[in-house]
């Protein structure tokens, strides 16, 4: 097939050989054809982003929160970096005071905010690395992670206090130091001390580091900058070690491409800090603008009040998950549905023609003009009014959401892809091009791609008019492998290739489209990984279910069912509660169906699961999965693929019923 002016092909694709499946093409973007780029600047260590940062723009502003007056939110409340830097120099005396030593890890807990920024700083400084504890993850990871990664002193968010308690005594056997975010109650102060650990306010802790003086560390770009543990599939969460290297490679990758499509960062930049720093997606993000100089404002927590945080702070870029801009497109839906006959006609009006002239080729800042000054100009102005860029990340965006952001928003909307062991972006879409849509575009500079056949799924990496195959990765943004999990780092990375377990197939404009996972592990909306099996079996024990078909997507946000009940287990417990009809009219029968939506919820409440992975809606159906119609093997495993074109329609209405 041939590829547009994206991507040119560096190696040729082999052939399947000795039992092994056959390669496609290896790629590499356009803007690296002479070879992949070396860092633009020479930076050994993510400190050196931050330190030259704050020689070069000192009176800048850096980090901000929102001012709250009398419990109502006010402006924006503004550090400079060089008041930034003064405070990460004091942080890491004192935290070398307390004897931790360069090359320790330090768990950082809570919510976005200019403290764990400034003890991320602190780390890169001081030659630690920092642990991420997720925010979501519950008690049971955390001291995991805590233990597994030997963290001696942990930074948390005030509200977190008690839930990083409820991991002792396990965790104290390597956290000795606690660190709040704010303060620190009496009660908690005693309750840390008597499991013999030691716990400080901000404040109090910041007093430890004002007369003491640590020489910086030379540091290494292979040097470990953070481990990343991303909440388990199957088994205990997994630490994906990330170097300083990796951190630099990807930054100077979205430099490279931003620069040659003309959008690049700038020191004049803003940006909304709410998508998870515990997530590699967006701490690359803010590493990138602190490289400029830029400013990084932090949400006030609520994910009903993002919009009124994008108006105060004006952010200049803004980067979501489909969630946030899926909640965002059916507000401004309802608002022009509310709006009445002629307003609602005009837009669309405005909408077809801006969205015609876009598909011929012209730039979204020229396809229509007039309509963005007196129709969409409203949008843009509840996104802020400044924003320029859009990246949607973390999992695919549905089509007609994307297609809406890039005609109304005024701004650039791209569509990314990365993991966490790829440092987050390897793909990007690219500003103007709507034959991207429905993509993640081409590679970013500082990667090679290719795909791997996988024949057992019919996919073809050497296929003339349809490549596609498992998503292949290699380059210097790549992980360094699993936290003491040798065994599992080979599993992925092989001959230097990162085995993605996606499925991606080639377009014919360079760009790349996510279709499938390899593994029946699929991701939500709101990116998190569900390992489907699992929760089949867990779910599969309930007294009344015969068998159950556990469905998910990428672009919903919930779980669904489709199962069978045992006829005499459902029969019985029908006549004990009066209810009448025989076993099909049982299986439609509403009551039947919340009896059976109770019984696996509170399966999954005894089995501790996590909210997504809690079922919202289920289908009762009388006929088991069989053979005659290719729902399963003949050794009864489910054919997940045959099961969803089955009941498609289903689902489609389990989904439209939840929404």
């Amino acid at each position: 097939m041939e590829i547009d002016k994206y991507i040119v092909e560096v190696e040729p694709g082999k052939e399947a050989k000795n039992g092994k499946p056959s390669i496609g093409p290896v790629y590499r973007s356009v803007f690296a054809k002479d070879g992949v780029p070396p860092s633009v600047d020479g930076l050994e260590s993510c400190w050196d982003i931050f330190r030259m940062s704050a020689e070069k723009y000192p009176n800048n502003r850096m980090l901000g929160r929102m001012e709250v007056v009398d419990g109502k939110p006010g402006k924006y409340v503004w550090m400079t970096y060089k008041e930034v830097y003064e405070r990460v120099i004091i942080l890491g005396n004192a935290i070398r005071s307390l004897g931790i030593k360069e090359g320790s890890p330090c768990g950082i807990y809570g919510a976005n905010c200019s403290e764990w920024i400034i003890t991320m700083e602190a780390c890169n400084a001081h030659g630690l690395f920092c642990v991420p504890l997720y925010d979501t993850l519950g008690a049971g990871a955390v001291e995991f992670v805590i233990c597994h990664s030997e963290v001696q002193i942990a930074f948390v968010e005030e509200k977190k206090i008690a839930e990083l308690i409820m991991t002792f005594p396990g965790a104290t056997k390597y956290l000795k130091n606690i660190v709040s975010f704010g303060e620190v109650s009496p009660q908690q102060k005693k309750e840390v001390e008597k499991f013999g650990a030691a716990i400080y306010s901000w404040n109090d802790f910041l007093s430890l580091g004002k007369d003491k003086h640590f020489d910086l560390p030379e540091k290494k770009k292979s040097d470990i900058c953070t481990i990343m543990y991303t909440s388990g599939t199957t088994g205990d969460p997994k630490g994906v070690i990330l170097s300083n290297n990796s951190i630099l490679t990807l930054r100077d990758s979205v430099k490279r491409i931003l620069e040659n499509v003309n959008v690049a960062l700038h020191e004049k930049d803003v940006y909304l800090s709410y998508l998870p720093l515990a997530h590699v997606f967006d701490r690359v993000i803010e590493e990138c603008f602190i490289n400029h100089g830029a400013s990084i404002g932090f949400w006030r927590g609520d994910a009903k009040l993002i919009v009124e945080d994008l108006a105060e702070l004006k952010p200049t870029i803004f980067c979501a998950v489909p969630r946030v801009l899926e909640r965002i497109h059916t507000g401004l839906q309802q608002k022009i549905a509310a709006g009445g006959f002629l307003k609602s006609t005009l837009f669309n009006f405005a909408y077809a023609f801006k969205l015609g002239n876009m598909k011929k080729g012209r730039k979204q800042s020229e396809a229509a003009t007039m309509f963005d000054r007196i129709v969409f100009s409203k949008i843009k102005e509840g996104l802020g009014g400044n924003v320029r860029i859009i990246l949607s990340g973390a999992a695919p965006l549905a089509s007609h959401v994307e297609e809406f952001f890039r005609v109304v928003s005024c701004a650039h909307v791209l569509q990314g892809y990365g993991l966490t062991e790829t440092c987050a972006g390897s793909f990007v879409s690219l500003p103007d091009r709507m034959d991207m849509l429905s993509t993640v575009g081409p590679p970013v500079p500082n990667v090679d791609v290719c795909l791997e056949s996988i024949p057992e799924m019919g996919y073809d990496a050497l296929s003339s008019r349809r490549p596609c195959g498992e998503i292949c990765i290699r380059g210097n943004t790549l992980f360094s492998g699993y936290f003491k999990r040798e065994d599992l780092t080979k599993e992925v990375l092989v001959d230097g290739w990162f085995h993605t377990g996606d499925v991606g197939e080639w377009q014919r404009n360079g760009s790349l489209k996510i279709i499938d996972r390899k593994k029946n592990i699929f991701k939500l909306s709101q990116g998190e990984y569900v390992a489907v099996e699992n929760l089949e079996n867990a779910y599969g024990l309930v007294s009344v279910i015969d068998s159950i078909w556990v469905y998910g997507n990428s672009f919903e946000s919930y779980l669904v069912a489709v199962v069978n009940l045992n006829k005499q287990a459902i029969e019985q417990w029908a006549e004990e509660n009066e209810i009448a009809g025989d076993f099909n009219s049982l299986c439609t029968n509403p009551k039947v169906k919340q009896y059976v939506l109770g019984e696996l919820t509170k399966t999954g409440k005894q089995k501790k699961f996590k909210g997504y992975e809690f079922i919202k809606a289920v289908h009762l159906d009388p006929v088991p999965f069989d053979l005659e119609r290719d729902l399963i093997t003949p050794t009864y495993k489910k054919k997940r693929p045959q099961l969803l074109k089955h009941y498609q329609k289903v689902i489609d209405e389990m989904y439209k019923n939840l929404k």
